[in-house]
């Protein structure tokens, strides 16, 4: 279902100062985290390349649905704070599970909040940028939130996935084919996937992340993210790059596989139609 444009371009101000001297916060906040252990390194400079390109997902995505300079700069933020708990998370626990260790969406509210980085921003662009940095990573979003913060929440969302589809497609592909459990989330490279996963998208709903067993697994909730997309630019650049076809070469061939596609595909083609 397609999300409406409208409530994103309700007047909140956020101006462009303010969003400079975040951008200032956020450069010297991840210089802190710079560790003489490489494998550490890798995954700081992971997460720090991904949240700049998911700021640039979210301007895109913003500007194809027409909203204003004002809107576009709060989204900014909000994608430049998005993953802000990642940074501390790795660092002291050494995963990005947040099974594994802690929530990093609430990890990184607590850091918002701690370094009192919004001091100077307007009070509702503050809730905003909280509650999305809150929600982005949550299986579904609530339904007794404003409209705003529900669409700028929808927005971040959509651009974490594009990025993250890049990370992985590039990964998946690459020439190197050293491990990085830390994108793996440290799941077994075993054959097969789950009976519940498939389920899962034969009925078009995203993949718990309980259900997932191994490497296919995580493969195949990564090509279920399409169920949760939002506006219909972000499905025109997740088709337009092909990141689900590239997912599917590196997953087995089998029937089950090709029945799920077919579903994404009339899926993808009916969306917002």
């Amino acid at each position: 279902m397609c999300a409406k444009v409208e409530s994103g371009n309700m007047e909140i101000p956020l101006p462009e100062k303010e969003l400079i001297d975040l951008k200032s916060w956020f450069t010297k906040y991840v210089k802190s985290f710079q560790h003489a252990d490489s494998e550490i390194q890798q995954n700081i400079t992971l997460k720090e390349e991904h949240t700049h390109r998911v700021c640039e997902a979210i301007v895109d995505i913003g500007v194809a649905l027409g909203l204003d300079h004002n809107a576009l700069r709060l989204a900014e933020a909000i994608a430049l704070l998005h993953d802000i708990g990642r940074f501390e998370q790795y660092t002291r626990y050494r995963t990005f599970m947040d099974a594994k260790s802690e929530n990093h969406a609430e990890l990184g509210v607590k850091i918002i909040e701690r370094e009192d980085i919004l001091a100077s921003f307007n009070p509702a662009a503050q809730y905003i940028i909280k509650q999305s940095v809150s929600y982005h990573n949550r299986p579904s979003l609530p339904l007794n939130e404003s409209p705003s913060c529900l669409f700028y929440a929808k927005l971040i969302r959509d651009a974490d996935k594009l990025d993250i589809w890049k990370v992985v497609t590039d990964y998946y592909h690459r020439r190197d084919k050293g491990k990085n459990g830390a994108i793996e989330l440290e799941l077994p490279n075993s054959p097969g996937f789950s009976d519940e996963v498939i389920r899962s998208l034969t009925n078009m709903r995203a993949v718990n992340i309980n259900d997932v067993k191994n490497v296919n697994d995580f493969k195949l909730l990564q090509v279920s993210w399409v169920f949760d997309l939002n506006f219909r630019p972000t499905m025109d650049f997740l088709m337009e790059r092909r990141y689900l076809e590239l997912i599917r070469q590196v997953l087995p061939g089998s029937e089950q596989i090709d029945g799920v596609f077919k579903v994404i595909y009339e899926y993808e083609n009916g969306f917002c139609s």
